[in-house]
């Protein structure tokens, strides 16, 4: 099992840390920038979590499961190329935070997903070094305005609203991605089930084939796509997304 790393306020700052069972041991800097311990500790009981990225940007795939794009499209060929889009970083919120119902949409989905973090400078990286810029792995709920998503064309303002990109709560290294289980879970049910061995793009593609158009920054996050069977949420709904491997993360819908 890989190491796990988590972000953290005190309530005197804010730091990274390495998490062993329920206490977190402090790092002077973020982990991609070299950060090591100090040889602080703290229970995660006395800190208050937070989202354990704070990225340049969120490269997000559309259509990157084949039955995805059949049951949500009705389409049976996958896209030529991988359909990126981009997330603002004030959509990110930590574990447990509540996503906020937009007055302007009449429905708002779930999008279980695996969030890659990047852990150095990424451009024009071939696909075959492409793993050697993964810093490691975190969950990612991809929440979308599916009703505007419709009308606008372009999905900035679908995906893009506050509290649209929950993700954690830690990033986890050490990862075999290349045949783990998505799954999205509504009040205990689990909704949407998936395999990244079905993804369209594979990870080391996304990377190369994003890295081609813009330059990707330690800390920055690209969150896959999302298997079939997307739905929207309630009021009152708790959303978890569970990866095997990498962990769960459950935001209420408010």
């Amino acid at each position: 099992m890989g190491t796990k790393y988590i972000r953290y306020n005190s309530g005197i700052d804010t730091a990274y840390g390495i998490l062993e069972d329920q206490n977190i041991s402090k790092l002077d800097d973020a982990p991609w920038d070299g950060g090591i311990a100090t040889g602080d500790k703290v229970s995660v009981d006395n800190v208050k979590i937070l989202a354990p990225v704070k990225p340049t940007k969120v490269i997000c795939i559309g259509l990157n499961y084949h039955a995805h794009v059949k049951a949500s499209y009705s389409a049976e060929e996958a896209p030529e190329n991988p359909l990126l889009f981009l997330k603002p970083p004030s959509s990110i919120i930590a574990d447990g935070e509540k996503i906020i119902h937009p007055p302007q949409s009449e429905r708002v989905d779930y999008e279980a997903e695996l969030g890659v973090v990047i852990g150095k400078q990424a451009k024009n990286v071939s696909e075959a070094d492409a793993n050697d810029y993964i810093f490691g792995y975190t969950c990612v709920n991809d929440v979308t305005a599916r009703d505007l998503q419709k009308k606008d064309g372009q999905w900035s303002r679908a995906k893009g609203f506050d509290t649209f990109c929950p993700c954690g709560p830690y990033i986890i290294t050490d990862v075999d991605y290349s045949d783990i289980l998505i799954e999205g879970i509504v009040n205990g049910e689990v909704i949407q089930s998936g395999k990244t061995s079905l993804m369209i793009f594979k990870i080391p593609f996304l990377i190369s084939y994003i890295s081609s158009v813009m330059t990707l920054e330690p800390g920055d996050l690209i969150s896959t796509g999302t298997p079939a069977k997307i739905a929207p949420m309630n009021k009152g709904d708790e959303i978890e997304v569970r990866i095997e491997n990498v962990g769960s993360l459950k935001n209420i819908m408010s």
